[in-house]
């Protein structure tokens, strides 16, 4: 069959236009910008042609009126929390590089690194770690919590003097560490956990960044703070245990 709508079209368009059918299959979208380009192109009843010659410029002017789409792009970037925020909470055993397992002191509230012979392990405590988001992304270190195993006991760090030093604090309200503030007073519960091998570890102070969780070289000493330059002993096996 022959179609005639060019014809038709061809006796309403400008001299020098011509209209052609494609057979391939358009949008409605497509066919509704060519009808709007197409009606641009056609002068008005009041309007007498000009010139019968479409310049390069119009075309393109028309089609980028019509056919092109702008896209509006929005960058969203969500900012890091100003917070250390706990997200997770496991059991897990610690022995300094000596093998001396951590035991509880309770007439003085310390803990002693203690070299356990065969059936004494009753006397190992083992250490509730809890894990936090650090307000910093661009960090190795994993802020942790370390509280004793069925109790309330936390380490903290905190200036006696002008020294840091370790302490096992009370703690009844343990919602009060589900978050920390870096300007707040529970910050002396936080220590950077930094590994440097296959379960090794070191502890250093939130607040003392130039402090570590440590043990001296002889055997039933209590576990301190010491410098990095002290003669001490600043790396932990940490083994989860649950």
């Amino acid at each position: 069959m022959t179609c005639n709508v060019s014809k038709m079209w061809n006796l309403r368009m400008p001299e020098g236009l011509n209209l052609e059918i494609s057979n391939h299959p358009m949008t409605l979208k497509n066919v509704v910008n060519l009808i709007i380009c197409t009606e641009r192109l056609m002068p008005k009843k009041s309007e007498s042609v000009r010139s019968t010659e479409l310049r390069e410029e119009h075309l393109l002017s028309y089609l980028l009126e019509n056919l092109v789409e702008e896209t509006f792009v929005f960058e969203c970037e969500s900012a890091p929390s100003a917070q250390y925020i706990k997200t997770s909470e496991h059991q897990c055993s610690i022995t300094d590089s000596e093998q001396r397992s951590l035991v509880l002191v309770q007439n003085c509230m310390e803990l002693h690194a203690v070299m356990l012979q065969g059936g004494s392990d009753s006397r190992k405590v083992y250490i509730n770690m809890s894990t936090y988001v650090h307000p910093s992304p661009n960090t190795d270190d994993r802020p942790v919590a370390l509280a004793i195993k069925d109790t309330n006991l936390y380490l903290s760090c905190h200036k006696e003097g002008d020294v840091p030093t370790l302490h096992l604090e009370n703690v009844e309200d343990k919602s009060i560490l589900t978050t920390v503030n870096p300007d707040s007073d529970t910050m002396r519960f936080l220590f950077y956990k930094q590994d440097s091998g296959l379960n090794i570890s070191t502890l250093r102070s939130a607040n003392f960044p130039e402090w570590y969780i440590s043990t001296e070289e002889s055997d039933n000493k209590p576990v301190k703070m010491s410098e990095k330059t002290a003669q001490c002993y600043r790396t932990f096996t940490i083994q989860h245990t649950s």
